[in-house]
């Protein structure tokens, strides 16, 4: 009896199969509005960002899907000792993601004033060095139990410290995506792109 040969052709149903596939990768990957390649650098000024220079993005590694729905607080560690930190709130869309953040109100004796953006807080900073110690938090334990799951964690803290001004493509900044698997008994996180 002679082996079996195989065959390396694909059919065209599996190579559609694959192409989408990637096109799903693809579109996950990259951003969502497509950039066309320049060899000579704009000399107008940036358009405004269509995220904030700081997101999230959390997995539940639980169900392996998104964790939609889920709220998280941003707040800026580095403030004067006599100020309140500055924090921002937002809740994860569909895709398990936070791409531009809410402005809490702080409160003063004498008036309640809006906190700045996050862009507008890295962009008056003194130093395109300077950096900035900033927080995420996110309630898990809530979550969790909405969807009758048992968790370890009443929230998670994410520390992390960030450089520079925020302006993108300038100054060597680079955007700071912080994903997050998030499970009811464990978590890990690290600096995406």
């Amino acid at each position: 009896m002679e082996p079996e040969s195989t065959n390396s052709t694909l059919s065209s149903d599996q190579l559609g199969k694959i192409t989408d596939r990637l096109s799903l990768h693809k579109n996950h990957l990259l951003p969502t509005s497509p950039q066309t390649p320049s060899t000579e650098p704009s000399p107008s000024p940036s358009p405004p960002m269509s995220r904030d220079p700081i997101t999230c993005h959390v997995l539940n590694t639980l169900t392996g899907t998104p964790a939609a729905n889920l709220p998280v607080t941003l707040t800026l560690l580095s403030t004067p000792a006599a100020t309140q930190p500055i924090s921002f709130t937002a809740t994860t869309n569909a895709d398990g993601r936070v791409a531009s953040w809410t402005p809490t109100m702080t409160t003063t004796t004498t008036e309640s004033t809006s906190t700045p953006s996050v862009p507008t807080i890295l962009a008056n900073l003194p130093d395109p060095s300077t950096k900035t110690n900033w927080s995420l938090r996110f309630e898990v334990g809530p979550w969790f139990e909405a969807q009758g799951v048992e968790s370890f964690w009443p929230e998670v803290d994410v520390k992390f410290t960030v450089r520079g001004r925020g302006k993108e493509g300038e100054e060597g900044w680079r955007h700071y995506h912080v994903p997050v698997l998030l499970g009811p008994w464990n978590y890990s996180t690290y600096r995406g792109s």
